[in-house]
Formats: C-alpha cells, sequence, structure tokens
C-alpha cells in the first residue's frame, strides 16, 4: 500500500489547459481597434462631406437668392420707365430707348438688353447676338407676360438672367432683358470652398495622428492586460500590471491585481490544504502499512499481538474515514452543494446530538448539562445543523479536563436563535484565537492527534454557520476552558 503525497492529489496544467485555452480566433474586422478606427473615420468623412456640400450649397443658394431679388428688381425698374415712355415699341426708339436706359441707375456690372414686340433688338450696348445668350423662345416666354430669373455658376462667376416684360394698356410691348455676371461673389465662394479642402485634409491628417495615438496608446495597455493574463493563466500569480493613470483600463488593471492577489492567496491556501490534507491522510496509511508489514513479516508474532495490531489497524481506518468524511464535507461546503433549506428545529436536533454523544462523554468522565428552550427554528437542512452541534459538542467533549463538563445552552432572543456550548478543558491560547477556525490549524499538535483531532470540525462549523448565513465566534472562559456560541436568525413559517 503506498502513501499518498501533495503530487499525487495536484492536477497538473497540462491536464487542463486544452479545456482552458479556447482562444478565439481574432480576425480583422471583428478586432475593437478596426471597429473603433473605421467607426471614427467614419464620423469624419460624414462631417466632412457635410461641411463640403451642405455648407458650400447653402452660401451658394443664399448667394443666387440674394441675386433673384436684385436682378429681376434692377428688370422691373427699367420696364416701368419704358412703360411710362412708350405706348409701343419699335426701330425708331432705339435712340430713345438708349437715352432712356442711360440715365437711369443701374447697378454697377449688369448688362441691359431691349427689344420690341417681335423680339427685335432696340438697345444692346455690348453688340451681343440674342441668340447667344438665350434661347429665343425666353422672349417669347416674356411677351406671353411672364416673368424669367435663371440663375447659374459658372466657371467661378455667379451668371444672373432677368426678362421682364414692357407692359402698356395691359399688352406686352417689348423685353426687357437684364444681365449680371459677379465674379467677386463667385471668387469668394472658391476660396471659400480652397479653405475647407485645406481645413479637410488638416482634419483628416490629424485624425489619422490622433487615432493612432489613441489605439497605440490604449492597445498598448490591453496587450498588457492581456500577457498579464496570459502569465496569470500559466501560473504566475504573483504578477502585478500596476497600470498607471485614472481611466477605466486603469480600474480594470486595480480589478486584476486585486484578483491575482485572491488568487495568490487562495493558491497559498489549496498548497497548504493539499500538503495538510496528504499529511493526514498518510499519517494513518504508513500507521495501517506499518501494522500489516509487521504481520506479515513476522511469522512467529502470538495472537494476542496480531489481535492487538488488528485493533489498531481498525483505529486508524475509523481515522482515516473521518479524516476523509471531513474533506468531503469542506468540499461540499466549497461547492455550495447544499440540499434545500427547510424548517429545523433546533431543540430536537441539539438533543439528539446529546444522546449520540453521552457514551463518549461518559467514557472520559464528563458530565453533559444543557438548557434547552422551546420554539427556536431556523432555516437549514438536518444534516447542516447536526454537522454544526456534533462538532462543536465533541470538540469540546475531547478537549476537555478529567471529570470536567461540558454545558449547552439553548435560547431565543429577539429574533435570533444562540446556540452556546462551554467546555472547562485546557482552553485556547489568546493568540491562536483568531486562527483556530482555519483548516487543519492546531494548537498543540500532540494533544490533537491523542485526541483524534484532525483539525478541520470547526473549520466545517465555520463554513456551514456561513453558508446557512449565521455567524460563530469563540472566547477564552474565566477559570479555564472554551465558549462557542452561534447564533441564527429566528425562522418563521
Amino acid at each position: 500500500m503506498g502513501t499518498i503525497s501533495g503530487a499525487d492529489i495536484v492536477i497538473s496544467n497540462n491536464q487542463i489547459e486544452p479545456s482552458i485555452r479556447n482562444v478565439r480566433k481574432l480576425r480583422f474586422f471583428s478586432s475593437i481597434r478596426t471597429k473603433f478606427a473605421l467607426t471614427f473615420f467614419a464620423i469624419v468623412a460624414v462631417v466632412l462631406v457635410l461641411i463640403n456640400t451642405f455648407f458650400l450649397l447653402v452660401t451658394r443658394d443664399m448667394i443666387i437668392s440674394f441675386k433673384e431679388e436684385l436682378v429681376p428688381l434692377q428688370a422691373a425698374h427699367i420696364g416701368n420707365q419704358m412703360e411710362e415712355t412708350f405706348n409701343s415699341l419699335s426701330e425708331e426708339d432705339a435712340e430713345t430707348v438708349g437715352l432712356i436706359v442711360s440715365a437711369l441707375d443701374i447697378a454697377g456690372g449688369m448688362q441691359i438688353v431691349i427689344t420690341d414686340s417681335d423680339g427685335v433688338i432696340l438697345y444692346d450696348p455690348e453688340g451681343r447676338s440674342l441668340h447667344e445668350d438665350f434661347p429665343a423662345y425666353h422672349i417669347e416666354t416674356a411677351l406671353n407676360m411672364y416673368d424669367i430669373f435663371i440663375p447659374r455658376f459658372h466657371d467661378g462667376a455667379f451668371l444672373s438672367s432677368a426678362l421682364v416684360p414692357i407692359v402698356s394698356r395691359g399688352e406686352a410691348i417689348g423685353v426687357v432683358y437684364v444681365f449680371d455676371k459677379d465674379t467677386n461673389q463667385g471668387s469668394m465662394l472658391i476660396e471659400m470652398q480652397d479653405m475647407i479642402r485645406i481645413i479637410s485634409i488638416i482634419v483628416v491628417i490629424f485624425s489619422i495622428a490622433t487615432v493612432t495615438l489613441i489605439l497605440w496608446s490604449v492597445m498598448r495597455r490591453v496587450n498588457k492586460i492581456m500577457s498579464a493574463i496570459e502569465s496569470v493563466r500559466e501560473g504566475e500569480y504573483s504578477y502585478l500590471i500596476a497600470m498607471k493613470g485614472s481611466d477605466e483600463l486603469a480600474q480594470l488593471g486595480d480589478e486584476f491585481d486585486s484578483l491575482t492577489g485572491k488568487l495568490r492567496e487562495t493558491d497559498e491556501i489549496r498548497r497548504r490544504f493539499v500538503s495538510d490534507a496528504s499529511h493526514e491522510l498518510k499519517t494513518p496509511l504508513a500507521s495501517i502499512r506499518l501494522l500489516a508489514d509487521s504481520i506479515l513479516q513476522n511469522k512467529d508474532i502470538k495472537r494476542e499481538t496480531i489481535m492487538e495490531f488488528i485493533g489498531d489497524i481498525g483505529m486508524e481506518a475509523d481515522r482515516l474515514e473521518r479524516t476523509t468524511g471531513k474533506l468531503m464535507s469542506l468540499t461540499r461546503l466549497d461547492s455550495q452543494l447544499s440540499d434545500e433549506l427547510v424548517r429545523v428545529d433546533m431543540k430536537y436536533a441539539v438533543e439528539a446530538t446529546l444522546r449520540m454523544l453521552r457514551p463518549l462523554a461518559s467514557n472520559r468522565g464528563l458530565i453533559l448539562r444543557s438548557a434547552l428552550a422551546e420554539s427556536c427554528y431556523i432555516k437549514a437542512t438536518d444534516d447542516l445543523v447536526h454537522h454544526v452541534i456534533f462538532n462543536l459538542i465533541e470538540n469540546a467533549i475531547k478537549y476537555n479536563q478529567p471529570d470536567g463538563s461540558v454545558y449547552v445552552r439553548l435560547e431565543s432572543i429577539d429574533k435570533i436563535v444562540v446556540l452556546t456550548v462551554k467546555d472547562r478543558g485546557v482552553g485556547v491560547p489568546e493568540e491562536d484565537i483568531p486562527y483556530i477556525f482555519d483548516r487543519f490549524y492546531r494548537v498543540d499538535k500532540a494533544r490533537s492527534r491523542e485526541a483524534g483531532g484532525s483539525g478541520l470540525g470547526l473549520s466545517i462549523v465555520k463554513d456551514t454557520v456561513n453558508e446557512l448565513g449565521g455567524k460563530i465566534k469563540a472566547e477564552r472562559r474565566t477559570g479555564g476552558g472554551m465558549s462557542f456560541h452561534v447564533i441564527f436568525d429566528q425562522y418563521n413559517e
């Protein structure tokens, strides 16, 4: 029969790596940095398109709207003057028409053309051909008593044409054509467009630089966290990120450092637990192995000695069974595999446990005394309550003085149930009291082994009480011994 060591119990990282390292393959478009960059550039692109189109279009429309008021107004003003002077227009009136137009206050840069009712040009200082500037049907439309305005933006200039009929006695006797070419406003619009393009290029360059810097900074810190996670996954629980800054990534780094601290503490507890558990299991197994080898190797051994050895083997087997049972209880509590909680009568549970332990107390010459109140109900299970009561009373019996006593009190106070177990044993030094609920902790190891203790009983009690939402505390008694107080909430259906 072999012994159990810590190396036999620990599962290696290589055995669990395949199930842990199920890392997703990172694709380009699924990357956070790609999504962030594409989203940012899409927003910048939309803004730049709006600036380069909407803003310029609005500016152009404002200028055209201004021209739509000014140029037709000039044409209407000339038409009114002609209407006051002529009842009809013919080629003989061309000179008079020229004099009238020259005398009018016409906005600078505007060109004037006057036609008669047949579309014949009477006045045109530029000497242009009518059909080169606008189709003849525009004249016909104007002679049919319609005002026409034609705006254009061409070759960096705003071109505005307005045709207004000259009316006399309700009939059109001619047409006034006003043409305005505004290069100043056109130049301003082109300069504005060039400036916006330059600004857009600067914004794009600045955006690329900014996004690159932000992504580099963020991804550098994210990669630092990823590397830290990989290190911890490999078992390096002492790894700390120590992330600088005060943003969310810094908070994540702090949480990671806190987590690694907890993992390091848990790993230390696990190693100590495995070491202590291996030692506790190894001792009875080694004793059984030694006693069995003594029987097998000594052919002249007496029957009385054999029976004595077999009795010792049985005792060690019982001790091994108790230890493994307690380890299983702790595993169940750690895994939170508790049954459904129900209403439990504490008085009945204490009385049943006292009946079970009275023979052990009698064998040690101890007196069990109790004062149990009625109607002390808690929300728990029978097994969990039994673990708490049995371990407390058993410890009080095992570590008591010869001819001592154990006192158990159960009472209900202000909607809480209090279970008290007192003994007159050697007690626990004040400096050891904070550690007596730790697993495998024993104040006097020699005395504990002699009493059959494993250092697990009180740990089971505390974990069980915590699972049931209760509290437990221990204190030294004046005159020697210990007093344990367990507090639960009163449960009433």
